[in-house]
């Protein structure tokens, strides 16, 4: 990999990088942690012995633009600096480490390979995987955690998300080095028998080559992106506040108000709520029908929040314990309409 002098903006405070444009930045893949993990997916490809190499370039976040032979990669990964701030504003640098870097790529080359056959459109297809056609909502899909009809890759079970995200999941596991996924998924009938469809469309465009995509502009191409970052991650935050720790601060203190003079031990909030953790995912996944992970995880959520804030309960328990019920029960049902346990300010 080719040695550069740092850029002037890397010695920039987090203010001042910030007012920064995304398309002054002047980055590239080349150069950059990311070319050799390019380089890996284009030699993968090559091995199992298939004629498509996509376009690789940075746009806003991960995607491959729909129809196109192209994989978009965030920008912020194509320098330290960047994924530094990236991760202090939004607490995670989605691929930021080689190998859930190889992840991804392979997944989204699922997606260009479907993109450069058109397999989607056949009959067969669509018997294995799905409608292409059905609604996606990939932020509030319901998974089944126990589910042997997908294979299992990202996080998530991104697989259940939607057939085009089945299809280049199982793609993504096919492709991986070094996986016998004939003996992985031996005992996953249905995602063995997706698995094998997808070794038969390798075997069918052998030797076929497809050509780079000739768009003049790629969607969200980083180096035409004139926001500024501060712009870019104040929308992002908006979008992502219910990852934030402090999202349900204001809530959990109106429930949990006891005075601070209270003894921790004797008052604590957090072991209220372990108390009473049990009842409260049977009731309330019993009458809302949400998964008891789902409800589980949330209540997990609140609890360490509680531990953080050292909140106590109040005198009136019995109160105390109608608002939190009620305060759960209004996020789940929220949950089931949305995909989000809370809107967003």
């Amino acid at each position: 990999m080719a040695s550069f002098s740092e850029p002037a903006w890397t010695d920039l405070n987090d203010e001042s990088l910030l007012k920064q444009r995304i398309c002054d930045l002047r980055l590239s893949i080349s150069g950059s942690e990311l070319e050799p993990r390019v380089a890996s997916l284009y030699s993968e490809l090559k091995t199992k012995g298939l004629g498509f190499e996509p376009k690789v370039y940075l746009g806003d976040e991960w995607f491959s633009p729909e129809g196109v032979n192209a994989i978009a990669i965030p920008f912020y990964l194509a320098h330290p600096r960047l994924i530094a701030l990236q991760k202090k504003i939004l607490l995670e640098a989605e691929g930021e480490t080689e190998a859930w870097c190889q992840k991804l790529l392979r997944h989204e080359a699922g997606h260009c390979f479907d993109h450069s056959f058109g397999f989607s459109k056949r009959r067969k297809w669509r018997e294995i995987f799905g409608s292409p056609n059905e609604d996606y909502h990939p932020e509030h899909y319901r998974p089944k955690p126990y589910s042997r009809s997908f294979v299992k890759h990202i996080d998530n079970w991104y697989a259940q998300a939607h057939p085009d995200e089945d299809f280049a999941e199982t793609f993504a596991v096919w492709l991986t080095p070094g996986l016998d996924w004939a003996q992985a998924y031996r005992r996953w009938p249905m995602a063995l028998a997706k698995l094998k469809y997808l070794e038969s469309l390798s075997r069918e465009t052998k030797g076929k080559i497809v050509k780079p995509p000739k768009l003049s502009r790629l969607p969200f191409d980083a180096s035409r992106m004139k926001t500024t970052l501060a712009s870019f991650y104040a929308k992002r935050k908006k979008e992502n506040a219910e990852r934030y720790p402090d999202f349900f601060d204001t809530d959990l203190r109106r429930i949990f108000n006891g005075s601070t003079s209270l003894s921790l031990r004797q008052h604590s909030a957090l072991k209220f709520m372990k108390k009473n953790k049990r009842e409260l995912i049977e009731i309330l996944g019993f009458h809302s029908g949400e998964k008891r992970y789902a409800v589980s995880g949330l209540i997990r959520r609140l609890e360490l929040r509680c531990q953080e804030l050292e909140l106590r309960m109040n005198p009136d328990e019995t109160r105390s314990a109608m608002e939190l019920g009620a305060f759960l029960a209004t996020l789940i049902s929220h949950h089931l309409f949305t995909g989000k346990f809370k809107r967003s300010v």
